[in-house]
C-alpha cells in the first residue's frame, strides 16, 4: 500500500497522476481500480517502440520465450494498445457511433426513469438488469445495421497482429539477475 501511494506521489510530481488522467465518468470500483494498476504499471513508450531495438528472433526457441516475456513486461502497454484500436474503430465508423449513442442514451432514459419510481409493466415491478436488458434489445438492431461484429472481429484481429508482432520481433528487457549471464558457445 506505501509503495502504490510512493508510486502515485512519483507520478503526480512529474504531473501524470493516474487518477487525472481517468475519465470522471468511470466509477470508483473494480473496473477504475484495474484501469489505475494498469496506468501505474505502464512501461515508458519510448522503449515500446524503439526501432532499434527489433529483430528476427534466431530461432522458435527464442520467439516462444521473446512471446511470453515480452507480454509480460508489456502487458500494460498492450491493453492501451488494444483500448486505442476500440477507440479508433469507434471513431472511423459513423453507425457504430450513432449505435453506442441509441444504447447508451437508452440506459440514460432508463436510469433518470428510475430515479423517479420503479418501471412497473403488466402488473410486475422490472429489475434493473431487465431494463438494461431492455436497452440492449432495443439497441440490437442498430448495432447489427452498423456492423458491430465485423468491428469486434477487426479489433482482435488487429489487436492479435499488432500486439504478436511487437512481442515476437522486440528483444526482451533484462529480467533481475539475468544481466550478467552469458550465452553459451
Amino acid at each position: 500500500m506505501a509503495a502504490q501511494k510512493d508510486q502515485q506521489k512519483d507520478a503526480e510530481v512529474e504531473g501524470l497522476s493516474a487518477t487525472t488522467l481517468l475519465p470522471k465518468l468511470i466509477p470508483s470500483g473494480a473496473g477504475r481500480e484495474w484501469l489505475e494498476r494498469r496506468r501505474a504499471t505502464i512501461r515508458p513508450w519510448g522503449t515500446f517502440v524503439d526501432q532499434q531495438r527489433f529483430s528476427r528472433p534466431r530461432n522458435v526457441g527464442e520467439l516462444c520465450q521473446r512471446l511470453v516475456r515480452n507480454v509480460e513486461y508489456y502487458q500494460s502497454n498492450y491493453v492501451f494498445v488494444f483500448l486505442g484500436l476500440i477507440l479508433y474503430c469507434v471513431v472511423t465508423s459513423p453507425m457504430l457511433l450513432v449505435a453506442l449513442a441509441v444504447f447508451f442514451g437508452a440506459c440514460y432514459i432508463l436510469y433518470l426513469r428510475t430515479l423517479q419510481s420503479k418501471l412497473v409493466l403488466f402488473g410486475r415491478e422490472v429489475s434493473p438488469a431487465h431494463q438494461y436488458a431492455l436497452a440492449g434489445g432495443v439497441s440490437f438492431p442498430f448495432f447489427w445495421l452498423a456492423g458491430a461484429g465485423s468491428a469486434v472481429f477487426w479489433v482482435l484481429g488487429a489487436t492479435l497482429v499488432l500486439i504478436g508482432s511487437h512481442a515476437a520481433f522486440h528483444q526482451m528487457e533484462p529480467a533481475d539477475g539475468e544481466e550478467l549471464q552469458m550465452e553459451p558457445v
